[in-house]
């Protein structure tokens, strides 16, 4: 029996603690990242670290054994289960005092007569609010559509589509798991649309792209990091007007260095550590409007990373889920970021003072770089991404 895992994002734009939950999962999501960029240097590539985590906490209730093991032990979660601080995780995540809209939707698709265990839907359910229905794989198309239909109407329309017939098979596939999250944040400080013009962007590939470049007056956060191998890289902070979440964009310091000898060296401890190194600094800060979306297969990356026998038909072990035998024979991640001048209007008392005759350094960020986008209280990577030609 086959289980296909789908996820789908669409974004507008202390270090000797134990790590949280959300930076457990968002670890193992920054892992599956940097296996698929190392296979496109060149590309853009965006994904939810925290939807790869999400997947395999629905899926983690209904797996046993070997089979269990392998994902807590990727997941560095403690074995008698972690859902109470996953259902606290979502809760948080998409709670209304963020300020910036993040809804999390999931859902199960099961094969019409297909036995789900209670207590495992039931966990999904209060864990992850994840619905579950019934549908009849055996007509794809028709099964396609009501899973396209759903996902649409979660992220309002802006991913309208995910699965295609061709993913299901007629006779063997008895559930299809969702994920999707959107987000649209605007930013603390807006940048102006009239500052917005056409700059030399110097892209992944060589070549020299004109691109629209948004640019603001501000104090932002800022800190120069080194990996340890001795590279020097920037990260600048831009918040969202709620103040809970945040873009971080890593770009090395050297013109030289090309990005992909800063991923590797990138996890939750990274990201906490650039904490201490960085402070408020005005700036002109330059930097593209970007759109890049990127579908993911995650089989591979998380085949590498010891998760393989969810994806294996003779050593996969649901029980919990069923008492038919189930793997999973797919997993995709498809994930959109729009970044743009949006952005809550800057009070005029800030203007003022950022008005002030020195001329500040200007920071442009013209060639490939890196973004995460972080809920601060939790440490949780919603999302990250390349971007080597906006």
């Amino acid at each position: 029996m086959s289980v296909i895992f789908c996820s789908l994002f669409l974004t507008r734009c202390v270090l000797s603690l134990a790590p949280s939950y959300g930076e457990r999962g968002s670890d193992l999501g920054i892992q599956v990242f940097q296996q698929v960029v190392r296979a496109k240097p060149l590309e853009n590539v965006v994904l939810s670290p925290h939807g790869v985590a999400s997947i395999l906490g629905m899926l983690l209730p209904g797996a046993h054994g070997e089979t269990r093991k392998q994902v807590l032990n990727a997941l560095r979660y403690k074995k008698n289960g972690p859902y109470k601080m996953l259902r606290k995780l979502h809760k948080t995540l998409t709670a209304r005092s963020n300020q910036d809209a993040v809804l999390i939707a999931n859902a199960m698709f099961s094969q019409e007569g297909f036995p789900m265990e209670e207590a495992f839907v039931a966990t999904n359910k209060a864990n992850f609010q994840c619905e579950s229905r019934s549908l009849d794989f055996s007509n794809t198309h028709r099964a396609a559509d009501e899973i396209n239909t759903w996902v649409n109407n979660k992220t309002k329309g802006h991913i309208p589509s995910l699965i295609k017939a061709d993913m299901l098979d007629p006779s063997l596939t008895r559930l299809v798991a969702v994920n999707s999250i959107y987000f649209k944040g605007l930013w603390k400080s807006r940048f102006q649309p009239e500052n917005t013009k056409m700059r030399p962007f110097n892209g992944g590939d060589g070549n020299v792209y004109k691109v629209p470049m948004m640019s603001q007056l501000s104090v932002f956060n800022i800190g120069m990091a080194t990996t340890p191998q001795g590279l020097k890289y920037k990260v600048i902070e831009l918040p969202y007007h709620g103040n809970t979440i945040s873009m971080l964009i890593v770009l090395p310091s050297e013109e030289d260095t090309p990005l992909s000898r800063v991923v590797p060296h990138i996890s939750t401890a990274t990201v906490q550590s650039w904490t201490k190194l960085m402070h408020m600094k005005k700036v002109r800060l330059l930097i593209p409007k970007f759109t890049a979306d990127a579908e993911v297969d995650l089989k591979d990356p998380l085949a590498a990373l010891g998760i393989t026998d969810i994806f294996s038909e003779g050593k996969a072990d649901f029980r919990h889920l069923s008492s038919e035998p189930v793997h999973v024979s797919k997993a995709l991640q498809k994930a959109k970021i729009v970044v743009n001048e949006d952005g809550t209007k800057a009070a005029a008392a800030t203007t003022a003072i950022l008005l002030a005759r020195s001329s500040p350094p200007w920071v442009t960020v013209d060639r490939p770089f890196l973004f995460l986008i972080r809920h601060n209280p939790t440490g949780t990577i919603l999302f990250m991404g390349q971007i080597n030609q906006p």
